[in-house]
């Protein structure tokens, strides 16, 4: 019996996995090993007791910023609401949230990175960055990625092909009427 269904394709043509898939295990394995030898050998030269306390110092000054970020961020957001525009995209509170996520992780390498994206000028450059990065890939994804988001907001027939139009709904009288809400595209 046939369903119209198709065949499975063969193993040996599977898409390659991506680099990130196959470098981030290995990454975050050696950021590990990083952070115990990092560990090791600062409390063979310090002592235990310092280390656990440099530890208690790094998660309690990551909550402190992460609070502090997290306020100023619905600070800026509660102004722009009251004057009715955009929020500004400036302030960097999510490189401190992520700055203080990292001095609450266990580990002086964390300690270092999150102490590194305090600073502004890191800030402005990882910030600067990141924005080129991101929009570089929206610019290039194809259909159907996160890049046509907007565009995907439209009624897709099974073979395909894109039908923009109104909806139409019925009265409980039986009359058509025309939907109050705008069109989701131009």
């Amino acid at each position: 019996m046939t369903t119209g269904a198709q065949t499975p394709t063969p193993l040996d043509t599977r898409p390659r996995r991506s680099r990130l898939r196959t470098f981030l295990p290995l990454g975050l394995a050696a950021w590990l090993a990083l952070e115990i030898w990092l560990l090791t050998v600062v409390a063979g030269a310090a002592g235990g007791f310092t280390v656990f306390l440099l530890l208690l110092a790094g998660f309690l000054l990551g909550s402190m910023v992460i609070k502090r970020a997290g306020r100023r961020a619905f600070q800026n957001l509660n102004e722009a609401l009251q004057r009715g525009t955009p929020p500004s995209s400036g302030g960097g509170s999510g490189l401190m949230m992520l700055g203080g996520l990292l001095l609450m992780i266990p580990g002086l390498a964390s300690d270092a990175l999150g102490l590194l994206l305090l600073l502004p000028p890191v800030q402005k450059a990882v910030g600067r960055h990141t924005e080129r990065t991101v929009d570089r890939k929206l610019r290039a994804a194809g259909p159907g990625s996160l890049g046509d988001a907007f565009q995907q907001a439209r009624m897709h027939r099974p073979d395909g092909k894109v039908v923009q139009g109104e909806v139409l709904r019925r009265d409980e009288r039986g009359e058509d009427r025309q939907d109050r809400r705008p069109p989701l595209t131009q």
